[in-house]
């Protein structure tokens, strides 16, 4: 019952899409520009980078937030599973991102929120991440492929970390439910990254810059340039 508690507070936290907002406040629905996606990487490409950022801290945070209230609330009584916790509300928080009830369930891609996720999960997975990801975006200019190796990086170094003892109380078939949580949130962000997989393996994946001019597709299917600085 806690970890249905859990998940479904990370789903309410979730639900707020603050590239939808953002879009809003700015006169547009981010949904019918771009990829229609409503997450960081598009609102990147269609708003620019100061609204990417803003975007990306609003989702990363609410998972964050919903993480840190189940860690306030049940942290004392659940000591021995709180990391096992924690992700069952970091999935429900991508969830919620990905499939708000109230958008018809087209959100985003929940990669802001796993973030967030990660970075209120374990400081170990912390580093990883982040260097697994800012290398791969600062070589490649590709933000799904660095998501889709972090996901895998941090699958790998959960189960490795979790034989080593790094979760001491939680015992063997906590770890595996462990494991298979992240398993499915791993399967999952692959399933959402499914076209952009497509797009890699045939070189046409759209590249994004932090710097220089995105570009994103205007209503005809033709490629335009936006500055970053549209904001």
């Amino acid at each position: 019952m806690i970890r249905i508690v859990c998940l479904l507070i990370g789903y309410v936290f979730g639900l707020f899409q603050t590239g939808y907002f953002y879009g809003k406040a700015h006169g547009i629905d981010i949904r019918e520009h771009g990829s229609g996606n409503s997450g960081t990487t598009n609102t990147l490409r269609v708003l620019g980078t100061k609204a990417g950022l803003i975007v990306f801290a609003g989702d990363c945070l609410k998972c964050m937030a919903a993480v840190w209230l189940v860690r306030l609330l049940f942290g004392g009584s659940y000591r021995n599973i709180i990391y096992l916790l924690c992700l069952y509300t970091g999935a429900g928080a991508i969830l919620g991102h990905n499939y708000p009830f109230y958008m018809h369930f087209k959100g985003g891609k929940g990669i802001a929120a796993t973030a967030g996720m990660v970075l209120s999960f374990h400081p170990w997975f912390v580093v990883t991440g982040v260097v697994m990801f800012f290398t791969t975006f600062f070589t490649t200019h590709y933000v799904s492929l660095g998501s889709l190796l972090v996901y895998t990086l941090l699958m790998i170094q959960l189960v490795v970390s979790g034989q080593l003892g790094v979760f001491p109380e939680m015992t063997q078939g906590q770890l595996i439910e462990m494991y298979v949580l992240f398993g499915c949130l791993t399967a999952l962000a692959f399933w959402k990254h499914r076209e952009n997989i497509v797009r890699l393996l045939h070189g046409t994946e759209r590249k994004t810059y932090l710097t220089k001019k995105n570009k994103v597709e205007d209503g005809s299917g033709h490629e335009a340039g936006h500055s970053d600085k549209a904001d």
